[in-house]
């Protein structure tokens, strides 16, 4: 006798008593919630982050005096840096938690830390009123902005996951890393007017405080999506085949029970974030400082590549559905690896043109993996883990290779003298990438591990 699938209705995330190895079919109004309140809460959350990259000469001059330009841009990342130290514990924090008490919960609490740790940066003093105080106050808000972080990307993603029918999961899940983007744009619009329109006098007394200021009503924003969502229908079927709360899943058993799994999550997100964070985090300064741009024309070429990247973000998220995640993951990195001495050495040309078709070709690669990865990533775990071994997997390579790209390259060129090393840099994470997705099972199409089959109600497109 077959087993009739279970509907999700609007009033529940899942209702799963009579067979919890049933179909669910997906409530296509519940769906869209959750994908909507997952990446407007990422937007804001990647608003908070990149703000602090787009500002960074800035904030070296405020916190860092120094008579190095360099020295000051180092510090800066430096504590960019250090808040990506401290991810891998908030991911062993929020992680589990997050399997123990359900996904929305934690990624309401993620939304109320990031905001207060941006709001405090715009309240520090500067080092000229307080001294060695403001750098370690600085580092402080940095590392509540990281450990609440630990907990956002793996959450979110696998809130979209969990939700979607596995026929359109790359396609909704994409939309996750179109909030990313969004939340970029809006932080190096906000940036690159307020350089234009302020002096530098200005911008360096006063108004770099006001992007972070603006977290905190956004912070509200982002809760209120995030506290009128329902748990997901995998994790409801989880806590209902229990019978009772979540049972607690000890931190050992996320790791080594899932041991072969975090070492494809570590490789995926390293070439993901390697390539991502020299990007879109440290492209500006590197054509400020390297290439002698001003500050304005470097964010608006950045800020355009953002822009197509956004465009073309979901139809790279549907084609996942149809040729599958590891096709589209290679293609990115073979491309990284071959194409990214020649968009280097475009870029370094130093005409506009130039400089936007070479950041051009390395976004369009980058959309290779920001359109795969929110869908692929949480499918390489169960259900009762999810959460907890992505956030384990994600933080630690985040925190190792990829948040500290900026800082890494600028020590290098620092140390070499070769400004070629960025794209010595992603061809290493190309190769390590792809490895990496040589090695993982294809996933587009299939339920999620630890889950039943997830349809999508007839009528709905």
């Amino acid at each position: 006798m077959s087993t009739a699938p279970v509907v999700a209705p609007p009033s529940s995330s899942a209702s799963r008593k009579a067979d919890p190895a049933a179909p669910t079919v997906t409530d296509p109004a519940l769906v869209r919630r959750a994908v909507k309140a997952a990446a407007l809460g990422n937007a804001m959350e990647w608003f908070d982050f990149g703000i602090y990259s787009y500002l960074a000469v800035t904030l070296g001059k405020v916190f860092f005096p120094s008579g190095d330009p360099t020295a000051q841009l180092l510090s800066a990342f430096g504590a960019f840096a250090a808040a990506f130290l401290v991810r891998p514990l908030g991911g062993m924090v929020f992680g589990p938690l997050g399997d123990r008490v359900g996904r929305q919960k934690v990624l309401a609490l993620t939304m109320i830390m990031m905001a207060a740790g941006t709001l405090a940066i715009g309240l520090i003093p500067s080092y000229a009123t307080i001294g060695v105080g403001a750098p370690i106050l600085l580092l402080a808000a940095r590392m509540v902005q990281g450990f609440s972080t630990g907990g956002e990307y793996a959450g979110a993603s696998t809130f979209i996951a969990e939700y979607a029918p596995d026929k359109r999961r790359g396609f909704l899940g994409s939309w996750l890393e179109f909030g990313t983007l969004a939340g970029y744009i809006a932080g190096a619009g906000l940036v690159t007017l307020m350089t234009a329109l302020l002096s530098s006098e200005d911008l360096l007394s006063w108004g770099w405080r006001v992007p972070f200021l603006i977290a905190g009503p956004m912070g509200v924003i982002g809760l209120y999506l995030r506290t009128r969502l329902e748990e997901t229908p995998a994790f409801a079927a989880e806590v209902e085949k229990a019978e009772s709360d979540r049972p607690k899943v000890p931190l050992r058993e996320m790791v080594t029970g899932q041991w072969r799994a975090l070492l494809l999550c570590v490789g995926l997100v390293l070439v993901f974030n390697v390539t991502d964070y020299m990007l879109l985090s440290y492209m500006p300064s590197y054509l400020t400082g390297e290439l002698g741009y001003d500050t304005t024309h470097g964010l608006l070429v950045v800020l355009g590549v953002m822009v197509l990247m956004m465009v073309v973000q979901p139809f790279a998220g549907a084609l996942t559905d149809r040729v599958g995640r590891r096709p589209v993951i290679a293609a990115g990195c073979a491309g990284f690896l071959l194409l990214s001495v020649p968009a280097l050495l475009l870029i370094r040309e130093g005409s506009l043109l130039a400089v936007a078709l070479g950041t051009a070709a390395l976004g369009l690669l980058l959309v290779c993996f920001t359109a795969s990865m929110p869908s692929a990533l949480p499918a390489l775990f169960p259900t009762r883990v999810r959460y907890g071994s992505l956030s384990i997997g994600f933080n630690v390579s985040v925190s190792l290779f990829g948040g500290t790209t900026p800082l890494v390259v600028t020590a290098l060129i620092g140390a070499t003298g070769d400004v070629m090393m960025p794209a010595y840099y992603m061809m290493a994470a190309a190769v390590i990438g792809g490895f990496a997705v040589w090695r993982m099972a294809e996933s587009a199409g299939r339920p999620l591990p630890g889950s039943a089959p997830s349809l999508e109600a007839a009528g709905t497109r």
